[in-house]
């Protein structure tokens, strides 16, 4: 399954890049892109997993970039 999500308070594209690479190591996670021009995040991940894998990306970014939360 893949979706699109919002960021907010995302401030760096080198924050972005290493939400990105972090994202994309996560367990069932078939890729990800995370724009800092768009503040968007686009997961590929696992249809089954989704929501679960969604929340570990939420706490990828969290311990990246405090500040910025992934819109649902």
């Amino acid at each position: 399954m893949k979706k699109k999500f919002k960021l907010e308070d995302l401030d760096c594209a080198s924050c972005a890049a290493k939400m990105e690479d972090a994202i994309k190591k996560l367990d069932g996670v078939n890729d990800a892109s995370v724009s800092f021009l768009t503040q968007k995040l686009t997961l590929d991940a696992d249809d089954a997993r989704f929501e679960e894998i969604l929340e570990q990306a939420v706490k990828v970014c969290r311990r990246v970039e405090p500040d910025c939360k992934i819109l649902r």
